[in-house]
């Protein structure tokens, strides 16, 4: 498997660029977000990336942060999602988007993306509803991960560093806050509820914010 791609960009076509590493070149399919943050042909880049392997085709997919990554992985495991719509999906809304979409099971945000409908929306929804807590608290040991990635991409290209963005640092904040709440006796779905409605409200909130945001939330009505 495939998981990490570090060298040269050599071109940028609509949804796909080719790595050159050392010698061997990939090919390397992009979300449109993921594809506006790709340098210029001849700049170093490093990427996340998963192998999706057919009878006929190996194609790789690349992307910016591991929690971009991980919600590709969960939203192809929904039945009817394949790697096209995935990648539009998260096209359309980003990691935060997607998280605060399925969180809060807002189908009409998740129909946004080109290709997908109401109905395959719905089921987007409906399955990942109870998974998605998991992914969303996965947000700290996340950044924690791609920092090394970082780390060792510098140290691969001396001449100079490896191009990734940063994850999202209210990823670790939101990670921090469900964290919380669990240790309060929160479930996993009312608690990401509450901390994508909170997230949403204020994007640059730190983790005490989100936490007391998403208890007023989840305060008995009355």
């Amino acid at each position: 498997m495939i998981g990490k791609l570090s060298g040269r960009l050599d071109y940028r076509a609509a949804d796909h660029v080719l790595i050159d590493v050392r010698g061997v070149g990939y090919i390397v399919y992009l979300s449109e977000r993921t594809m506006a943050m790709m340098p210029a042909a001849g700049q170093p880049v490093a990427l996340f990336t998963e192998l999706l392997v057919r009878e006929d085709n190996l194609q790789l997919f690349g992307f910016t942060t591991l929690l971009e990554k991980e919600w590709h992985r969960l939203l192809m495991s929904v039945q009817g999602i394949g790697a096209k719509a995935s990648m539009a999906i998260l096209s359309a809304l980003g990691t935060e988007g997607v998280s605060r979409a399925i969180a809060l099971g807002d189908v009409n945000a998740v129909k946004v993306a080109k290709g997908v409908g109401p109905k395959t929306a719905q089921r987007v929804v409906l399955e990942l509803k109870d998974k998605a807590p998991a992914v969303m608290a996965m947000g700290d040991t996340l950044v924690a991960a791609q920092g090394e990635v970082v780390a060792e991409s510098v140290v691969e290209m001396i001449e100079t560093p490896a191009v990734v963005s940063p994850a999202p640092s209210t990823a670790a904040a939101q990670s921090e806050a469900l964290s919380a709440l669990a240790n309060l006796g929160y479930g996993p779905s009312d608690a990401a509820g509450a901390v994508a409605r909170a997230a949403s409200e204020m994007p640059e909130a730190d983790t005490a914010s989100l936490i007391r945001a998403a208890l007023k939330s989840l305060a008995p009505k009355g």
